[in-house]
């Protein structure tokens, strides 16, 4: 506030009062000078106040009134606040040029979501990726035009922690990875990346796995066969026992490793979710029970729990190849005198089947990396156990196709518990 302004009207309306006050007593009306010189104040009040407002509706701050006093302190003030708000837009707008150059410049797309998924903005190389046609596109939502089913249910099912790999409508061969970011009151970014190198080089992979595997497996049965043969002639010099029975282990060993590399290349070819069959998991446990009980050796207790007897819907082998690889691993890492318990329950968020063992139990370390290819604890043990380090990969990948998740509890020199978990829509209930 400026003092001096103030009391500069203060002293103008008290000379006023006082003039106004001596004329009205030398005519004999005192208050009609005092009502005479408020009447001229309060017009002139009004005339500063219409001056200020047509200023303001101009919005033209060179053409600032003259006024004097606390209207002159008002104005100068909202004179230093609209400068205040220009420097502040312009900062704003160079920043927000500078945005727009650098996310145009970048290799990856980008589009800006509102909390209805309708396009609030893109640079070029999401409208060269997607095929967006410029501002035809803004507001339209973003299912409208991209409208890969399983991107649509990326985009409906807001789990957004990974990526969704999806192929070009406008090229066939071009494979895009689009991932949603959530940021904001509820808006959306949208990331998109070409991708299809990647997907090539995956590809390449998958196939030289599966032909490599395939093209391994006559070889080794034939190499197996001529050692069993060998190994029961009775003439053979007893020291060659030895070797031969080492080999025979070995080529069992890669033969089982061969099976593992070709289920899993066959479940990593199949597309979309698996069929919705009914297994009955109470005697698919029975079954693996017996199957563990007839090896030459086997702990000492296997317990089977089927608490529900509810029905799970899926590809009968696949379930069967991943409960079996959690069953075996649970075998070959717990103790001659330990014991295995198998258990199937279901509740309000679906079915669940779990392996328990009292092996050796895992550092927590290493539980992250447990369903990666070949990904060993101890690789010394797992050779001399005959494991291939893929049985973990092939469950996550059987789980995945029937919607599920693997949860991995593990405490060592403790045991460890294996979980599978299954959406509520596999389940179907018996009567």
């Amino acid at each position: 506030m400026n003092s001096p302004g103030w009391l500069q009207l203060l002293v103008r309306w008290s000379l006023a009062l006082a003039l106004g006050l001596v004329v009205g007593l030398m005519i004999g009306a005192p208050a009609a000078g005092l009502a005479v010189v408020l009447a001229y104040g309060l017009a002139m009040q009004l005339l500063n106040l219409v001056r200020l407002l047509r200023w303001l509706q101009a919005d033209q701050i060179e053409l600032a009134p003259d006024l004097a006093g606390p209207w002159g302190v008002l104005v100068a003030m909202i004179v230093r606040l609209y400068r205040r708000k220009q420097f502040h837009k312009q900062r704003l707008l160079r920043l927000l040029r500078e945005l727009r150059r650098s996310t145009a410049a970048m290799p990856d797309g980008v589009v800006v979501l509102n909390p209805q998924a309708e396009i609030l903005w893109f640079n070029r190389t999401a409208a060269r990726l997607l095929g967006f046609r410029g501002k035809g596109d803004v507001g339209l939502r973003i299912e409208n035009l991209v409208r890969q089913p399983e991107f649509v249910r990326y985009v409906r099912g807001g789990e957004y922690a990974m990526p969704v790999i999806v192929r070009s409508a406008m090229s066939g061969e071009q494979h895009l990875s689009l991932q949603i970011v959530p940021y904001g009151a509820g808006q959306l970014l949208v990331l998109v990346r070409d991708v299809t190198r990647e997907a090539r080089l995956e590809a390449m992979r998958k196939d030289f796995v599966a032909n490599a595997s395939h093209e391994l497996r006559s070889p080794l049965t034939v190499i197996s066969g001529y050692l069993e043969t060998i190994s029961q002639d009775p003439d053979i010099d007893p020291a060659l026992m030895a070797p031969l029975q080492e080999m025979r282990r070995q080529s069992q060993r890669m033969t089982g490793i061969v099976q593992d590399l070709l289920e899993l290349s066959r479940l990593e070819s199949s597309d979309g979710d698996a069929p919705m069959q009914p297994i009955d998991v109470a005697a698919l446990m029975a079954q693996l029970r017996q199957d563990l009980l007839a090896r030459r050796q086997h702990p000492a207790r296997v317990q089977v729990a089927a608490d529900s007897g509810a029905l799970l819907l899926g590809e009968e082998l696949q379930i069967h190849s991943a409960f079996a690889n959690l069953v075996d691993n649970a075998a070959k890492y717990s103790p001659p005198d330990g014991a295995v318990q198998m258990r199937w329950w279901t509740d309000e968020e679906g079915g669940h089947f779990s392996v328990t063992d009292s092996g050796i139990g895992i550092a927590p370390e290493h539980i992250p990396r447990l369903t990666e290819r070949f990904y060993r604890v101890d690789a010394g043990r797992s050779r001399a156990t005959g494991g291939s380090g893929l049985g973990l990969a092939i469950v996550k990948h059987v789980l995945q196709r029937h919607g599920g998740q693997l949860s991995i509890e593990s405490e060592e020199s403790r045991g460890s518990r294996f979980t599978c978990h299954f959406p509520a829509e596999r389940l179907r209930k018996t009567a």
